[in-house]
């Protein structure tokens, strides 16, 4: 297991920044905009594909477009823009790859023989570019007879050998049904180099020192803590609220529990967060504060529609909204870690998460089901399990909670109870569903 894990924490601005200091800072993030889908446009599409590993190509061509001259844009904020365009131009790659080769595995069309071959060309370096370009495939040296041995092999239930025109034809139309032109409207926060800042001391108030696109000149906005660090830092820009919220991502060393022995099942609700499969029950007040969360939200999008043409605008809302949202969040850390302390698992068994549909329930049981936090949760289920060397084994959620953990047999719950008709086994869903996580997960392992 790895000794260290990133993490990200966050600074946040102590007094409201000036007009004129978020002006400046606003400024920046619509130029990083700017240059964000300027590379979009310029290296999203198939023509590009050669030029994104590893980025070198784009970054030569970016400079001498004259982009960066045009916004005034300095380069510790330039480049960043860039090479973050960049990453999101690969991601959609990588999930257009992803999706087509899951197309492949579902289409009973196409033969073992078929299959093999896409798959190759997908994965391997040189293939999926030159394909989608219309060009012939570049195999490299080491894989060329296992190629040739791909494209010779005869189909025995019709004697043919695979039609590479005709799949990469396939292809072609696969990736042309799920390649986008990335596009943002987004300019509420922009990546900052270690050149462009310092911490420092401003009179009597420590805070941050950030570069701005005027020559020697520097904006100081003061920070709620006196930590000072040394890497590529994240701005996001709060305009409604006149202040600023400052991401840092950090490496901490991963810690290890002596005492840390257990093996629990845990099932993830939205009244109560999190109960195990001994029956124990942590986040006991999550629904109320979800509820309060989930009601402000519905009240407020029925009068906003309401009174749209008349609506005198959003900050006060979304200002109660980031309030209740941190409120919710500081909740669910707090009870991971009342749940950690008190557990000491060694692996935790957990059920895969449910989509967000909700059909056949009530207006507002929809609702709230589809603005539930599961995401979060997830996410800070899984980063605690890294920081603490804790196992985390998800497993099939269907019929998890109807299926009698004592004997495997069907079941129906009633009223959050689960009853067993074959055994007579009867428990509250939640701890038979955690029950069950348990079982599932040593089943697989």
């Amino acid at each position: 297991m790895q000794n260290t894990i990133c993490k990200t924490i966050h600074q946040y601005s102590k007094e409201p920044v000036s007009s004129e200091d978020m002006h400046r800072l606003t400024e920046i993030a619509r130029d990083c905009r700017s240059v964000k889908n300027n590379v979009y446009q310029r290296y999203g599409g198939i023509k590009s594909l050669s030029k994104l590993y590893p980025g070198y190509t784009i970054q030569n061509e970016m400079t001498e477009c004259g982009l960066r001259t045009a916004l005034g844009l300095p380069s510790v904020y330039f480049y960043l823009a860039v090479f973050e365009a960049l990453g999101d131009i690969k991601a959609q790659w990588t999930r257009i790859k992803s999706d087509v080769l899951a197309a492949v595995g579902a289409n009973d069309s196409l033969s073992p023989q078929e299959k093999h071959y896409l798959r190759f060309v997908i994965k391997v370096s040189g293939c999926f570019d030159n394909i989608l370009n219309g060009k012939e495939a570049v195999i490299p040296d080491e894989m060329r007879d296992r190629y040739r041995g791909i494209v010779e092999d005869v189909n025995p239930e019709t004697g043919d050998k695979v039609d590479c025109g005709k799949l990469n034809r396939y292809l072609c139309r696969q990736v042309r049904k799920r390649l986008q032109r990335l596009w943002t409207d987004k300019e509420d926060g922009f990546a900052i180099a270690e050149r462009a800042y310092r911490y420092g001391i401003n009179g009597e108030a420590h805070g941050i020192f950030i570069s701005t696109k005027e020559k020697r000149k520097r904006i100081f906005i003061p920070l709620t803590d006196e930590n000072a660090y040394k890497q590529q830092l994240y701005m996001k820009l709060k305009p409604e609220e006149n202040r600023v919220e400052i991401d840092v991502p950090i490496e901490v060393r991963v810690k290890t529990h002596g005492d840390y022995v257990n093996e629990i099942g845990l099932s993830i609700g939205i009244m109560h967060l999190f109960t195990t499969d001994s029956g124990n029950v942590y986040g006991e007040h999550f629904g109320e504060l979800h509820k309060e969360f989930a009601e402000y939200v519905s009240a407020a999008d029925r009068t906003y529609r309401r009174e749209k043409e008349h609506n005198a605008g959003r900050k006060k809302y979304i200002r109660q909204k980031a309030r209740l949202d941190a409120k919710l969040e500081a909740y669910v850390n707090w009870q991971l870690n009342r749940m950690l302390a008190q557990e000491k698992p060694r692996t935790i068994y957990v059920p895969k998460l449910p989509p967000g549909s909700s059909d056949g329930y009530s207006p507002q049981i929809r609702y709230t089901a589809n603005i539930w936090r599961r995401g979060f949760i997830r996410k800070r289920l899984e980063q605690k399990c890294r920081e603490n060397s804790i196992a985390l084994v998800t497993v099939a959620g269907k019929a998890i909670s109807t299926e009698c953990s004592r004997c495997g047999a069907a079941g129906v719950h009633h009223k959050g109870v689960f009853q067993c008709e074959r055994c007579g086994y009867e428990a509250d869903k939640k701890v038979n569903a955690a029950a069950n996580a348990v079982r599932r997960g040593k089943t697989v392992l």
